[in-house]
């Protein structure tokens, strides 16, 4: 039988802790963190962040900066070639809709109205929109990135074939609304610490008895 969201909660939770819900509020500040996230470490990200954050004054300023001297600042997050160009386009077409850099109205917008103004930047997809939607405006939207989906995959949450954006639109589904934020950090912290891409330790889950995934059990871990 497979585990419900609510008793793989309660258990990892047990595990890492409550995780508390802070929206910060910036939301050009989330599309341009979660660019940065992509294919790499927070540390990195956060690191290309910091760097892009000290070099220019304004949004206006890295809209319009030399290509090539985005690229030298972000270098440090990984994968800055294409990183650089998505962030000035995205910032562009922000600039373009909303010139005073203020998405704040997004909070006011119903949910799905916020969700596809957000998709309709340029190379905004699912999980971009979802991550500003939740960690800047407190909105019940479900990231799911890498670590999200291959442990929701692995319980069988979701069918070991569903595509990323299938994904989504599944755990949205089964999770409650309100439990978006716990779920999201709970399974990343699962699938960085515990349940990992290629050497999952099954021998210390607390998930183990339940899961159809486990190297311990019959099954085998995808």
């Amino acid at each position: 039988m497979t585990l419900d969201p609510d008793t793989i909660m309660a258990a990892l939770a047990d595990l890492y802790g409550e995780p508390v819900s802070r929206p910060h509020g910036d939301a050009v500040a989330e599309l341009v963190l979660t660019v940065l996230s992509q294919n790499t470490s927070d540390k990195n990200s956060g690191r290309a962040f910091v760097q892009l954050m000290r070099r220019y004054p304004s949004w206006d300023a890295i809209a319009e900066a030399p290509l090539d001297e985005v690229i030298a600042t972000i270098q440090t997050g990984g994968l800055a070639q294409q990183k650089a160009p998505r962030i000035q386009r995205i910032l562009e077409a922000v600039r373009e809709r909303a010139p005073d850099w203020n998405l704040a109205f997004l909070e006011e917008e119903p949910l799905e109205e916020a969700r596809a103004w957000l998709r309709g930047l340029p190379g905004v997809g699912p999980k971009t929109a979802a991550c500003v939607l939740l960690f800047a405006l407190g909105r019940p939207a479900l990231p799911v990135d890498t670590h999200v989906e291959r442990v929701a995959k692995r319980l069988e949450l979701v069918p070991s074939k569903t595509t990323a954006e299938q994904a989504h639109e599944r755990l949205e589904a089964l999770v409650p609304p309100e439990s978006y934020y716990r779920f999201h950090m709970l399974l990343i912290k699962h699938g960085r610490r515990t349940c990992a891409a290629r050497a999952p330790r099954c021998e210390v889950c607390p998930l183990e008895a339940g899961c159809p995934s486990s190297v311990l059990g019959e099954g085998a871990a995808g």
